[in-house]
């Protein structure tokens, strides 16, 4: 969802500076005005003209329905309802694990992090109680501040996935992003087209 406008912050919220990484405390009665809303995350001009990233779990402050983290599952994905726990489908949990990191977007554009070409690497390794994840990731530029920001975010939302019991989201800078690592989705979302 989209949505953009100024709004009354209704209680402090801390967001972070993009793209430097630092946190803010945005103080109650703070007029901003919301620049993009993707992923269930918020990007905000402040009125000293900071751009700042509020998360989706303070969306009330912006005086927005806060995003409710979708309950995790008890099941590995492909168990049945017995009492043994069947093998995990990798392949499911692979899906799930991109689909997720689909709804990461760039704080500063309206394009997800699979289709700007920052995920290098998402493997899924079996265990006994549930896969493995590990994800090799990138910035576009080796002095973005927003790497552990993002990194959190992935981390977060894959964890939740059913039949995920580990996850590690490393942030790589070899080989250096350029734009042809983009989709054509983000080249045409961008005017690359």
């Amino acid at each position: 969802m989209q949505r953009s406008g100024e709004v009354e912050i209704t209680r402090d919220v801390e967001a972070v500076v993009i793209p430097a990484g630092n946190r803010i405390l945005i103080p109650e009665g703070v007029t901003v005005t919301i620049t993009q809303s993707l992923g269930g995350s918020y990007t905000v001009i402040t009125p000293q003209g900071y751009m700042a990233r509020v998360d989706g779990r303070d969306a009330d402050a912006l005086g927005l329905e806060a995003a409710s983290a979708p309950a995790a599952a008890s099941k590995p994905v492909g168990s049945d309802n017995g009492s043994a726990p069947a093998a995990v489908d990798t392949a499911a949990v692979e899906k799930a694990v991109w689909d997720e990191l689909r709804s990461i977007f760039d704080p500063e554009i309206p394009v997800n992090v699979v289709d700007l070409g920052l995920i290098y690497e998402c493997k899924v390794v079996p265990g006994e109680r549930g896969a493995a994840v590990e994800v090799a990731m990138t910035m576009t530029a080796p002095g973005c501040g927003m790497g552990d920001v993002l990194r959190g975010e992935a981390e977060d939302k894959i964890r939740r996935l059913p039949g995920v019991d580990d996850v590690r989201v490393d942030i790589v800078w070899d080989p250096p992003w350029d734009m042809s690592r983009m989709s054509d989705a983000a080249r045409l979302e961008l005017g690359f087209g």
